[in-house]
C-alpha cells in the first residue's frame, strides 16, 4: 500500500473519531459549552475552573480543525501522487467540500442557538442535514482510500439500470436511517426516561413534544431498510467472492447494529452505548459505500504497477473487491 493510501485510511479513521466525539457533545449536552461563540471558545478551558462541557465542546472543535487539515493535505497529496483524470483526486475534493460544509453546519447550530436544551424544528432540520453530510464525507474519504490502495484510476458505470437502481435505493435508505437516528438520539438526550414503560408512553402520548413522536420513525425505517439490505446481500451471496469478502461482514454488522439498538432502548440510552451504536452505523455505511462502488463501477487500472501486473497474470489486485459475474 502506498503512503498516500495509508494516509487516506488514517484520515478516514480520524474523521470517524471526530464524529463519535461529536455524538458525545450532543449526548452530554455540551454543545453550548463555549457559549454562542465560534470558532473561538467563550468559556475557560484551563485550570480548576474549567467546566467539563466547555472542555468537551472545545476538544471537538480542535479535532474538527485537525480533521479539516488532514483532508486538505490528502487533496494536495492525491494531486501530486496520481495522474490526470484519476477519480481519487475528485473524491478527495468532494471530501474537502463536505468537510467545509460540515464546519458551516456546526457553526450555524452554535451561532443560531440550536444547542443545549433547544428543541425547535430548525434544530431538528439542521441535525438531520448535518449527519447526512457527515455520512457523505465518510463515504468520499473511504472511496478515496480504496481507489488509492487498489491502483484504479478511472471507472465506467455499469449499464444494468436495475442493479444501479437497487444500489442507489439501498444507500439512500441507509442515509435516511442515519438522519432519523440522530434526531431520535436528540430526543433521548432532551427527554430522558426513568423507565422503559415511561419511555414508550412518552412516544405514544398525544401531549408529548413532536420530537418524541418523530423518534418512532427511526426504528420503523431501520427495520424496513435493514430487511431490504439483508435481502439484497443474500441475493448476491451465490457468488463465491462476493460472499466471502463482503456479505458475511455486512450481515454481521447489520445484526450487531440491531442488537445494540434494542439494548439501547432497554437500557434507556446510556451515553457509551449511543457512541457504540454510532460507531457500528458508520462502519456499516462505509462498508456499503465500498461494496456498492464495486458493484456499479468497472475500474480501469494504470498500465504499470502491481495492480495491472496482477490483472495481466489473471489474478485480482490485492485488497480489491472483485466480483465474479
Amino acid at each position: 500500500m502506498s503512503r498516500v493510501a495509508r494516509f487516506a485510511w488514517a484520515t478516514l479513521c480520524f474523521n470517524v473519531a471526530v464524529v463519535l466525539w461529536g455524538a458525545l457533545v450532543r449526548a452530554t449536552g455540551s454543545g453550548a459549552g463555549c457559549g454562542n461563540k465560534w470558532p473561538s471558545c467563550g468559556g475557560n478551558i484551563l485550570g480548576t475552573g474549567a467546566k467539563a462541557q466547555t472542555i468537551i465542546e472545545f476538544t471537538h472543535r480542535m479535532t474538527s480543525g485537525a480533521a479539516l487539515l488532514m483532508v486538505v493535505i490528502l487533496v494536495f497529496w492525491c494531486w501530486r501522487a496520481t495522474s490526470k483524470g484519476n477519480w481519487a483526486r475528485y473524491s478527495a475534493l468532494l471530501a474537502a467540500a463536505f468537510l467545509a460544509n460540515e464546519a458551516l453546519l456546526g457553526a450555524a447550530l452554535v451561532l443560531l442557538g440550536h444547542v443545549a436544551r433547544d428543541q425547535s424544528a430548525a434544530r431538528i432540520l439542521f441535525l438531520g442535514f448535518h449527519f447526512g453530510n457527515t455520512l457523505l464525507l465518510l463515504g468520499t474519504i473511504a472511496l478515496t482510500a480504496a481507489w488509492l490502495q487498489s491502483g484504479s484510476e478511472t471507472f465506467t458505470l455499469i449499464k444494468n439500470r436495475t442493479k444501479l437502481s437497487v444500489v442507489v435505493v439501498g444507500l439512500l435508505a441507509v442515509l435516511a436511517i442515519g438522519m432519523t437516528g440522530t434526531v431520535a438520539a436528540l430526543g433521548d438526550t432532551l427527554f430522558p426516561a426513568t423507565s422503559l414503560r415511561a419511555s414508550v408512553l412518552q412516544d405514544f402520548n398525544s401531549d408529548s413534544p413532536a420530537l418524541l413522536r418523530f423518534r418512532l420513525l427511526h426504528p420503523v425505517l431501520a427495520g424496513i431498510a435493514g430487511a431490504y439490505l439483508i435481502r439484497l446481500v443474500f441475493k448476491r451471496s451465490t457468488r463465491r467472492t462476493w460472499h466471502s469478502r463482503t456479505v458475511v461482514p455486512i450481515v454481521i454488522l447489520l445484526f450487531t447494529e440491531i442488537g445494540i439498538g434494542l439494548l439501547n432502548v432497554f437500557l434507556l440510552a446510556p451515553v457509551g452505548l449511543q457512541v457504540l451504536h454510532l460507531l457500528v452505523a458508520d462502519t456499516i455505511w462505509v462498508s456499503l459505500v465500498l461494496a456498492s462502488s464495486s458493484l456499479v463501477l468497472e475500474p480501469h487500472y494504470s498500465r504499470s504497477g502491481p495492480c495491472s501486473r496482477a490483472i495481466r497474470n489473471g489474478m485480482p489486485p490485492e485488497g480489491s473487491l472483485s466480483i465474479v459475474r
